[in-house]
């Protein structure tokens, strides 16, 4: 069975240069990357009480030169979408999505899972026009400083599908 590395995912984070995680809990990524993060004494962790904040805040530090990451889960992206709209899409800013798809089958693509709110993520996304990664297992993990960098490069919004709960090492 293929694996999905926490401690390898928050690498790949912090050499995109993110300092700053906003989160709001999320069953999908707590274990593998919620508890770790919140503890790694090189990432500042900010809990927020609603989804649609991390948008506001993740503008906000972008301004100031400050990278960030927002890790929800896929209905709190859905539950965003106006704040998604407006600031990261409308405005252009560099909006680091992190999204755990809960349910999700693993080795199943999201388009094709049983899961109806899984299935209307990428398609929406694609209508939003941001760009996005399903991270499923290890070798997919390549994709996560490059495409941060982009974001900020291009001050345009990306989204990493977390498509299964990943390991804490």
């Amino acid at each position: 069975m293929e694996n999905l590395s926490g401690s390898l995912i928050i690498k790949a984070v912090k050499g995109s240069g993110v300092q700053t995680v906003l989160t709001v809990p999320d069953k999908t990524t707590a274990n593998g990357l919620l508890r770790p993060i919140a503890a790694d004494c090189d990432l500042r962790h900010v809990r927020v009480c609603k989804e649609d904040e991390t948008i506001g805040i993740s503008a906000a530090l972008s301004y100031s030169g400050h990278r960030s990451l927002i890790l929800i889960q896929y209905t709190g992206l859905l539950d965003s979408l106006n704040a998604i709209r407006a600031v990261a899409v409308d405005y252009q800013m560099p909006i680091c999505m992190m999204v755990g798809l809960l349910g999700k089958e693993p080795g199943v693509l999201p388009s094709k899972s049983k899961r109806y709110g899984v299935q209307i993520i990428e398609p929406i996304l694609d209508v939003m026009g941001i760009d996005h990664q399903l991270i499923e297992t290890d070798d997919d993990i390549h994709h996560i400083a490059p495409l941060i960098c982009k974001a900020y490069e291009t001050s345009s919004p990306v989204a990493f599908l977390i498509g299964r709960p990943p390991v804490a090492e």
